[in-house]
């Protein structure tokens, strides 16, 4: 049987930051930039054993001069600015958002399941968001190539715990907690919220779980 998909958590990274030869490893299949085969090997997938933080800081370090532009970290200004884009896409396409953290390197959004496809709606977002940016950093990329990670949930348990792990992550490197005002709580368990149809496709697929 199909998994029954209910939300995405989606992971994307500001420019420069995990290239595809990242040490930690990485979902790239290829190097297209030859210049950056100069760091490393491509490792496909995250390696079981991951290396100490001062070799990613290396790795990092040599490649700031080895990309055509500067690796980008985001201040508390530009998350705001990128929030705010966010705020318009969600509410435009009427999206419903149960976590964000914006970090000074990488993105976490977790969306309930929509009517767009995931790739509509993390398009979407990356478009809007790297538009506003562009107004503090004109003629340089926002974000790294490609839509980034997808993670597909299938159970409101799995919700809840995507949920407080987003929500640790500004914690975890001393950042103050993130409360972004396009951000739906408390979760409601959807599709087993309060009312809901006991005999939605979706509310018997979970009961049998």
């Amino acid at each position: 049987m199909a998994p029954l998909v209910i939300a995405y958590h989606l992971i994307w990274t500001g420019y420069g930051w995990w290239l595809p030869n990242d040490p930690r490893g990485s979902y790239s299949q290829t190097i297209r930039n030859d210049v950056l085969k100069e760091l490393g090997d491509l490792h496909l997938g995250r390696k079981k054993v991951q290396p100490h933080s001062f070799v990613i800081r290396e790795f990092y370090d040599d490649a700031r001069s080895l990309l055509k532009h500067s690796i980008l970290s985001f201040t508390s200004t530009h998350r705001s600015i990128i929030a705010n884009a966010f705020a318009r896409v969600i509410a435009a396409d009427k999206y419903t958002c149960y976590a964000c953290a914006l970090m000074p390197d990488h993105v976490h959004i977790l969306i309930r399941k929509h009517k767009q496809s995931i790739e509509e709606i993390s398009q979407r977002l990356h478009d809007r968001s790297r538009t506003a940016m562009q107004s503090v950093f004109a003629n340089h990329p926002i974000w790294s190539g490609g839509c980034g990670w997808k993670v597909f949930l299938e159970h409101p348990d799995e919700i809840r715990r995507t949920i407080r792990y987003i929500e640790q992550n500004p914690i975890k490197i001393g950042l103050p907690a993130q409360n972004w005002d396009f951000v739906t709580r408390p979760y409601d368990d959807w599709p087993l919220h309060p009312g809901h149809n006991p005999d939605s496709p979706w509310a018997r697929r979970l009961r049998r779980r």
